[in-house]
């Protein structure tokens, strides 16, 4: 019997009423990642399925971020171009690159019957959900659930705490030294985040890190310094996303922190060059069977495990694309979010050729589509199965946590809370 089969007959029997479990977590999710409300059980993972899952997401990230010197010589600026970004996304992503590639992002995943398949690879500071671990700790406060986490040896990973490791490490911030970090956003969003995000903020301080809160065009370059009015600022925490760079004025807008950070006197965390790892035109790049030879065979396996069929949209796949329409998503290969996403079994045949004849050429990939297996959530009078996307954190020690969503739509699409899905967190065995 399975871990989820298991806790479902348990609290079937004697678990507490599913809408106490919600009710009484509700209160703590105001103004974090979950949007205030989450589904009335935790989800589950046994060891074998962490440990694999672990090791194959190293594994792709080390093959994403090693494209550039196997496949364009080393030029990062060829595989921005490569990839579809503008060239002022390319050049920014060269000036705002680091030392070596990030560890952090969340894989977004589906999981069918045969495991776990990687959808998008959020790689970089972008990736949200972070703050994940409010919600395990307020489903351990119901005396059932502790008990079967502990009985079953289930454990969860503070992501803040290991995300707060990755960018000491990242930023090469000396032992013992207390940095001060500007969270940063472009000023046409950051209204709407800004009271999560002076959250999150407070949240660091006794982490080891001194954050504030900002729109990017609060920040000032003087003196080899990034400043805040009066505050020098070591970190740049970086909230605004690549297509944020084709907004008119932006490249200006972050030309102070670019300026800064190309001579060593600010780290941005991620670096822009997150983006370009992250970006649906590098899984496709993975994907592709031409590629096959580029990368080292335990690489190959992993990807073969993890990474559905993803191409590029090209003139000779167009026939294929019409002929396997309800078996195909388009997605934009550097949006987020679910922007722009295309799925081929919701769409009549005319708006997906017309589509697919936009895309084809330009940055949009296609990729196989995966049908998840829903699992079962209680009510207080039955039951309701749900559809999930996975979120597992990369951070620099390896797994950092896991941020899961879920739909009642079970016909599969976007699954995020800001088009109404509903969160939950994890429990797994090591």
């Amino acid at each position: 019997m399975s871990l989820t089969d298991s806790y479902l007959a348990a609290a079937a029997e004697r678990g507490p009423k599913p809408s106490e479990v919600r009710a009484a977590a509700a209160p703590r999710l105001e103004a974090t990642g979950y949007g205030g409300r989450c589904l009335s059980r935790p989800v589950f993972l046994e060891a074998a399925e962490h440990r694999r899952l672990t090791e194959d997401l190293g594994l792709v990230h080390q093959a994403l971020t090693s494209i550039p010197d196997r496949l364009f010589g080393g030029d990062i600026v060829r595989f921005a171009q490569a990839a579809g970004l503008a060239e002022a996304q390319a050049v920014a992503v060269s000036r705002g690159r680091g030392p070596a590639p990030s560890r952090f992002g969340r894989a977004d995943l589906y999981r069918d019957e045969h495991g776990f398949w990687l959808l998008e690879l959020n790689l970089g500071s972008t990736a949200g959900g972070v703050d994940n671990a409010v919600l395990n700790e307020a489903m351990l406060e119901h005396p059932f659930i502790a008990d079967f986490v502990r009985d079953n040896e289930l454990t969860y990973t503070e992501t803040m705490a290991q995300v707060v490791k990755t960018i000491l490490v990242e930023a090469k911030v000396p032992t013992g030294v207390r940095p001060v970090m500007a969270i940063a956003d472009f000023p046409d969003s950051y209204p709407s985040l800004a009271t999560q995000l002076h959250k999150s903020a407070a949240a660091l301080a006794p982490l080891g890190i001194d954050a504030l809160a900002c729109p990017v065009d609060e920040l000032e370059y003087r003196d080899d310094r990034i400043w805040h009015g009066d505050r020098a600022i070591d970190i740049v925490f970086r909230l605004f996303m690549i297509e944020d760079l084709l907004k008119p004025g932006a490249v200006e807008l972050l030309e102070p922190v670019l300026q800064a950070s190309e001579r060593g006197h600010v780290a941005i965390f991620t670096p822009l060059d997150a983006e370009l790892y992250g970006s649906k035109s590098a899984l496709a790049i993975l994907s592709d069977d031409a590629n096959r030879s580029r990368f080292r065979p335990e690489e190959q396996e992993a990807i073969d495990r993890l990474v559905p069929w993803t191409r590029m949209v090209r003139p000779d796949l167009l026939d294929y694309a019409k002929a396997n329409q309800s078996e195909l998503v388009l997605k934009p290969a550097a949006l987020h979010g679910g922007a722009g996403v295309l799925l081929g079994w919701q769409t009549d045949p005319e708006t997906w050729s017309a589509r697919l004849a936009e895309a084809a050429g330009r940055p949009w990939v296609l990729q196989r589509r995966i049908q998840p297996v829903p699992e079962s959530f209680p009510t207080d009078t039955a039951a309701e199965d749900w559809l999930l996307t996975w979120g597992a954190f990369l951070v620099h020690e390896g797994l950092g946590g896991y941020y899961v969503r879920g739909t009642e739509n079970l016909d599969g699409g976007v699954i995020n809370l800001t088009m109404g899905a509903t969160g939950t967190c994890c429990f797994y065995q090591q």
